[in-house]
């Protein structure tokens, strides 16, 4: 096994960052989009069922059924692993983002609007800090989950350490095929430990004192 790694210490290096890359960019455009959705939500409360039931089906759909639709649009590459990846990104923060917002006290609302504050004003300066703790704690459980959808995309050629999943794979009866199965799932796992530590980090900073848990 070490021989293993040491003979392909590059290229796992550079996977493990692919990897990484893969996730934190998927996870980002996934907030953005499912704070953009919860706002959206939380404006329009008749829509908030439909999101529950799309958000529920999402939740429930295969990972390699996606890829299957995706492929006809986007084919084989680094861009429906990106898709895949984002589309499941989104749904945990999205509920997330939905209970938060929903459960910001309306006074200190009413109270930033007899300050005179705008509706986006109000949504950028209180409302979306308040809420962030229970958004950010969707972020973590996102994050976690990407990791394994991220594996999951390597099967159509995207980036990342699912690379050396499939290989072990299809190489079962081979002299390395457990040596490509272990390094591609222990990497993912410490990628995971590793990504989860700096949110516990990232949230110390962008949490307020007086509301963190």
């Amino acid at each position: 096994m070490w021989d293993f790694i040491d003979e392909r210490k590059s290229q796992i290096a550079f996977n493990t960052y692919q990897h990484a890359s893969l996730v934190i960019q998927s996870v980002l455009v996934a907030t953005v989009i499912a704070v953009g959705i919860a706002v959206l939500l939380v404006r329009a409360p008749r829509l908030q069922g439909v999101a529950n039931i799309v958000s529920a089906i999402g939740l429930t759909l295969p990972s390699f059924a996606l890829i299957g639709i995706l492929l006809p649009l986007t084919s084989i590459g680094p861009t429906t692993a990106f898709i895949a990846v984002t589309f499941y990104a989104v749904l945990p923060i999205l509920r997330n983002a939905v209970v938060g917002l929903r459960g910001v006290d309306a006074t200190l609302l009413e109270s930033a609007r007899g300050m005179g504050m705008s509706e986006l004003t109000s949504l950028w300066r209180v409302r979306l800090p308040l809420a962030w703790p229970v958004i950010f704690a969707g972020v973590r459980v996102s994050t976690q989950m990407a990791m394994g959808i991220a594996a999951i995309a390597a099967y159509v050629k995207g980036p990342g350490l699912g690379e050396y999943i499939f290989t072990g794979l299809t190489q079962i009866g081979g002299a390395n095929a457990i040596n490509y199965a272990v390094v591609g799932t222990v990497g993912i796992i410490l990628v995971a430990l590793v990504a989860d530590a700096l949110l516990l980090l990232l949230g110390r900073f962008t949490i307020s004192k007086g509301i963190r848990a």
